[in-house]
């Protein structure tokens, strides 16, 4: 598989092939050797042209009336998202947020080790966390040196987000994954995807809302 410079990759591409790899994850547990674009589009719900067309960005392209090999594939998409590589997270702030992050098994499965949690709350400091000590928030910039993590999450009160994510950029963390309700500020160079939770909801509310016309 040809891989081109990110540059080149349409970001609505690489958002969805997460979603095919953990498709083609299923398929492999399952002991399927092969799967047709037309299936691996309905199981990713986009329509198969889509699919097609995402691929062809890194020159697979399956066999016409065969489909694709899922391991070969899974492991074509695996190595561009990363998951051959076990990459260091920091996550920032020991919340409730923080906490389930830490303990969510399956990050370790797609190529991420929680390697450090920090807080300024002392009544956190110390406790362990899905085998993670929280360390002081102190300590943030000695613990980036030390293991080498690029990726960092922020789960801080919006307040403590932007000084947070400066710290982090200062020690060369160059992806942020931002739960905080704040838009950062960053260099050109740092990737930041947030996720606002209550954004979230408030669009699946406006679905809900609309999904059928008041009975009159």
């Amino acid at each position: 598989m040809s891989t081109p410079g990110n540059g080149q990759i349409p970001q609505a591409t690489i958002e969805r092939l997460p979603g095919y790899l953990r498709v083609l994850t299923d398929l492999a547990d399952e002991g399927v050797a092969r799967v047709s674009s037309n299936a691996l589009a309905e199981a990713v719900h986009v329509q198969p042209a889509l699919l097609r067309r995402d691929l062809s960005y890194f020159g697979s392209y399956g066999t016409r009336g065969v489909g694709y090999e899922v391991d070969t594939l899974m492991s074509e998409i695996g190595e561009l998202v990363g998951t051959r590589t076990t990459w260091p997270v920091v996550i920032v702030g020991a919340g409730n947020l923080g906490r389930a992050l830490a303990r969510h098994g399956g990050l370790l499965h797609r190529g991420f080790q929680v390697v450090s949690m920090v807080d300024t709350d002392e009544t956190r400091i110390g406790a362990e966390v899905g085998g993670i000590a929280v360390l002081p928030d102190a300590e943030l910039e000695e613990i980036v040196r030390r293991t080498g993590a690029r990726i960092a999450v922020l789960t801080t009160p919006a307040a403590a987000a932007q000084q947070a994510a400066d710290r982090l950029i200062a020690q060369g963390v160059t992806s942020i994954l931002n739960f905080a309700p704040i838009t950062l500020e960053v260099p050109e160079g740092v990737t930041v995807r947030a996720v606002d939770l209550a954004q979230e909801l408030q669009i699946l509310a406006f679905h809900e809302a609309h999904r059928t016309e008041p009975v009159q």
